[in-house]
C-alpha cells in the first residue's frame, strides 16, 4: 500500500474518534451545567473550620446554647460559630427556543454550521494506473556497456 492509501482510513478513523470525544465532552456539558450543588462552610468566628460539598458541614462543638424561655436566667451570650450555605442551581430548561433569534443571530448560526461540516471533506486520491504494471525486461546491462560504476 502507498501512502495516499494509507490516509484515506486514517483520515476515517480520526473522524470517528473526534466525533466520539465530542459526543463524550457535550454529554459532560449537559449533565454539569443541569446538575444542582450544595456548598456548606461552618465557621467559628472568622476562621473557616469545615467545608461540605452535598452536605452540612460538621460542627466545631463550641456553639452556644440558646437559653430557653422558661429559664430564669436572662442573658444571652452571641454565638462565635457560623454557617453558610451557598446554592447553585442548575439549568432547568434545556430546550432551545430558535424564534427568539435575530436575523443576525440566525445568520451566525448558519455560517458556523456550514464551515463546521465542511471541515470534514474528503480527500481526493491520485488514482496510479502504472501501479499494477511491472516495468519492462532490460535487453542489456546499460552500466556495463557504457562501463560507469558507482564506487
Amino acid at each position: 500500500m502507498t501512502y495516499k492509501q494509507y490516509l484515506i482510513p486514517l483520515y476515517l478513523v480520526m473522524k470517528q474518534l473526534f466525533t466520539k470525544i465530542t459526543a463524550v465532552l457535550m454529554t459532560f456539558v449537559v449533565l454539569f451545567s443541569t446538575m444542582s450543588f450544595t456548598y456548606s462552610e461552618h465557621y467559628c468566628g472568622d476562621f473557616l473550620v469545615d467545608s461540605a460539598l452535598f452536605s452540612k458541614a460538621e460542627s466545631c462543638g463550641m456553639a452556644m446554647e440558646i437559653a430557653s424561655v422558661d429559664s430564669d436566667c436572662n442573658s444571652f451570650k452571641k454565638d462565635c460559630c457560623s454557617d453558610e450555605v451557598k446554592q447553585i442551581e442548575g439549568q432547568s430548561n434545556l430546550k432551545i427556543d430558535f424564534s427568539k433569534l435575530t436575523f443576525e443571530q440566525q445568520n451566525i448560526v448558519v455560517a458556523y454550521t456550514y464551515s463546521y461540516l465542511n471541515i470534514f471533506e474528503s480527500i481526493e486520491t491520485k488514482i496510479n494506473t502504472f501501479e499494477a504494471y511491472s516495468p519492462p525486461l532490460v535487453d542489456k546491462d546499460i552500466a556495463v556497456l557504457y562501463q560507469v560504476f558507482r564506487i
